[in-house]
């Protein structure tokens, strides 16, 4: 296995264990107020991790929402993750170089790095009126950290398609 493979794979690890408070952590407060005869009252204070944002949406029957982000923000990101273990259980054979091709193609549907920029911009965009407040929490810096160490570990692994082919000729011969 070379060095590369060997840093990607102690990166995938890192960034699940950033996902998971990324995930389960207070990631936004929303405070809205409004100023009514000189006296400020607060209309709304709400703090929601990403699985308490797929909680709400789900109980507010937003299923389609909610799974969503489920699939894209959950799901998928431990799916690149359970698949590193069989790509280099298996390294050299042409089920190896499948399963990466797959890794490769999922990546690219993962929305963990949209979600996280979704929420930056609604963070800024809250911060420029007067009365709406975003505040980000820890759960965001987590998960941004997530997206980005998970995208360095899978721009990093690399699984040679030519090393199994020489298996399967010798195999064949």
């Amino acid at each position: 296995m070379t060095n590369r493979n060997r840093l990607a794979i102690v990166l995938a690890l890192i960034s699940l264990a950033l996902l998971w408070p990324g995930l389960n952590q207070p990631a936004l407060t929303i405070r809205a107020t409004m100023d009514l005869f000189g006296v400020t009252r607060q209309l709304t204070n709400e703090t929601r991790s990403v699985v308490g944002a797929i909680q709400s949406l789900r109980a507010s029957g937003n299923l389609f929402v909610a799974g969503l982000i489920l699939l894209f923000s959950v799901l998928i990101p431990l799916i690149k993750a359970a698949l590193l273990i069989p790509i280099f259980a298996l390294r050299g054979s042409a089920m190896s170089h499948r399963l990466y091709v797959v890794v490769q193609a999922i990546s690219k549907w993962s929305m963990a790095d949209v979600f996280a920029v979704g929420m930056l911009i609604a963070l800024l965009v809250a911060k420029g009126t007067a009365n709406l407040s975003a505040i980000a929490g820890p759960g965001f810096y987590y998960f941004a950290a997530y997206c980005l160490v998970s995208n360095a570990a899978f721009q990093l692994l690399h699984i040679d398609p030519s090393s199994h082919d020489d298996a399967a000729v010798t195999a064949r011969g």
